[in-house]
């Protein structure tokens, strides 16, 4: 709960990295939200969680990339029909680099 918490307390700061876990614990938390929400037939509320959390999730997904040395513009190859959004994921679940444009690598420890 504390890597979302922590994403959420980055709300839209799309700067610096993000590890492999921080990111996939995000998502974990946020698929199980909306199943319960889905099961108990809020889907309203669901809904409104959803757009409540689009900019964690761009935020978080942008440093993620940043991570493994990309941009965070390459969110936009979801738009390229079946074959982005794999490679989206890849990409996601790739291991960080060491130093990079984006800063030193998150695993290690150090601060920048």
């Amino acid at each position: 709960m504390d890597y979302f918490i922590g994403a959420l307390k980055k709300y839209a700061d799309f700067t610096g990295r993000a590890r492999r876990k921080e990111y996939w614990m995000f998502i974990l938390i946020y698929i199980i939200i909306n199943v319960v929400l889905g099961i108990l037939g809020l889907e309203v509320i669901s809904a409104l969680v959803g757009l409540g959390l689009l900019i964690p999730s761009i935020s978080i997904a942008a440093r993620r990339l940043h991570d493994t040395g990309r941009s965070g513009w390459w969110q936009l190859i979801v738009l390229v029909p079946v074959i982005g959004i794999i490679v989206l994921i890849v990409f996601l679940a790739q291991d960080g680099h060491d130093t990079n444009d984006y800063g030193v690598n998150p695993k290690s420890g150090a601060t920048a």
